[in-house]
């Protein structure tokens, strides 16, 4: 008989075939799940578990393998949803308090996909107010806390999944990434991540930032999960098979993406690369030497200029009875005053229409030519950086952080990196490889747009080599 601590160690892959396959039920999975949700209900990862629908969800799950019935890519596994995320039998958030009550008409595409392919929602994770920070700090419904650490953040905003996913809770996890959500959490957290090339996946009926840049994507704790879950949401199951080391190309910007990390993030990182040369990969290095001012001049104006009109095309959309207005009067004080600072009508540095245009006609394509340009010039298959400048801080610690000898503003520990490729819409891959003062640390692996599978393919391949961290 397989017993919860051993069901709780497969992966989504491993699991999802024992239970097509009868070696355990979905029932006893689920008991095991729930078992391991309250165990570790001290992180907060969750806002809303229903246990009996969970329960009931496992028996349908069960009855359907009983009839003989056709069964699905990821039968009876159930899975994290973030709570920006619409699901129609579970409330939606969005981490604030006038949504706690709020069931949307209809669940989002993405949830539809992973119940047609026989999956359920366990229940809806924590996250940063409205999704506007990296630390989870949820002053509504409590801040999340790290695995690793339950002093110190697990990044945001979604940071509830990544929790969950890195506790041994689910092993694969629905997020969402505008600038960095899906893969800071990730990071901090010791798991893999996935932020596809924009638009690879449906990202309707999830809160939104921006639609140019917001995208909806997987954590799990192995690059296969990722894999399977990539299948499901573009039907294509053909294999993806990890290429030799030897032979690949990967790109390095060390002027941008490796200036003032962390001392001992530094020395993890550094090992990766001469881990990689040993093993036959060629690490190319060449500068972004124009990358900065671009992403000044697109990142966080496009975002602060779009979120107000797309949380209210959202409300809308998703049949809520109260509008954006209603919702912000209730919005928590460092929310509201982010808000306040740049979005609202009258907002003191509100992003001027002129300004937004130019961001989005001019600036964006420049970026994008840019780092096609330097794939191409460069004869690389990925770029290879650090996702953060620094592991999980201590949660609280979100204006300045000391790095090294040095000051370093918060957004710009957590952001710097991520922003580049999420700004372009490229797929960005997070591997963690190793502990600095016992705490994760990662690498992230962006391709050109549309590489998605390729870039899966390296993780893979990566993933081999380094191996992955443990449970904390």
């Amino acid at each position: 008989m397989t017993t919860h601590d051993t069901m709780l160690t497969l992966s989504a892959t491993q699991a999802v075939a024992a239970m097509r396959e009868g070696r355990f039920t979905a029932l006893a999975y689920a008991e095991a799940v729930l078992a391991q949700c309250a165990a570790h209900a001290d992180l907060n990862a969750f806002i809303t578990i229903d246990a009996d629908a969970v329960r009931a969800h496992a028996r349908a799950a069960d009855d359907a393998r009983e009839r003989g019935d056709v069964l699905g890519m990821l039968h009876g596994l159930p899975v994290p949803v973030k709570d920006s995320i619409n699901t129609a039998d579970l409330p939606t958030t969005a981490g604030t308090s006038a949504l706690r009550a709020f069931y949307p008409a209809r669940d989002a595409s993405v949830v539809a996909r992973l119940r047609a392919a026989g999956a359920y929602v366990l229940g809806k994770t924590n996250l940063h107010e409205l999704s506007l920070g990296w630390t989870s700090t949820n002053l509504a419904f409590g801040a999340v806390r790290n695995p690793w650490d339950q002093a110190r953040i697990p990044g945001g905003s979604s940071g509830g999944t990544a929790a969950a996913i890195a506790a041994g809770i689910a092993p694969l996890g629905l997020a969402e990434d505008t600038q960095g959500s899906i893969r800071v959490p990730a990071a901090l957290c010791g798991i893999t991540g996935f932020r596809p090339t924009t638009g690879r996946y449906p990202s309707d009926g999830c809160a939104p930032i921006s639609p140019l840049f917001d995208q909806i994507g997987p954590h799990a704790r192995q690059v296969a999960d990722l894999v399977l879950f990539d299948a499901v949401m573009t039907g294509d199951a053909a294999p993806i098979v990890a290429p030799p080391l030897a032979g690949l190309r990967l790109g390095i910007a060390r002027d941008y993406f490796f200036a003032g990390l962390d001392p001992a993030l530094a020395v993890v990182v550094e090992d990766v690369l001469v881990r990689l040369a040993d093993a036959g990969v060629t690490i190319v290095e060449a500068d972004l030497p124009d990358l900065g001012g671009l992403i000044d001049a697109i990142t966080l104006p496009v975002q602060v200029h779009d979120v107000v009109p797309s949380l209210t095309a959202w409300l809308a959309a998703s049949g809520a009875t109260i509008g954006f207005d209603a919702m912000l009067a209730q919005v928590s004080p460092d929310v509201t005053a982010l808000l306040r600072h740049f979005s609202l009508p009258g907002a003191p540095l509100a992003i001027a229409e002129a300004t937004y245009a130019a961001a989005r006609d001019v600036h964006m394509p420049a970026l994008r030519a840019l780092l096609a340009r330097w794939f191409t010039d460069n004869q690389v298959h990925a770029m290879l950086l650090p996702v953060t400048m620094t592991p999980a801080t201590v949660i609280g610690d979100d204006d300045m952080i000391r790095i090294g000898d040095q000051d370093v503003p918060f957004p710009t520990a957590m952001g710097r990196n991520i922003a580049p490729g999420s700004t372009a819409g490229l797929p960005g891959l997070v591997l963690p490889v190793g502990l600095a003062n016992g705490l994760p640390v990662a690498i992230e692996i962006d391709g050109p747009a549309g590489s998605d599978r390729d870039m899966l393919g390296i993780g893979l391949a990566i993933e081999a080599l380094l191996g992955r961290l443990p449970l904390p």
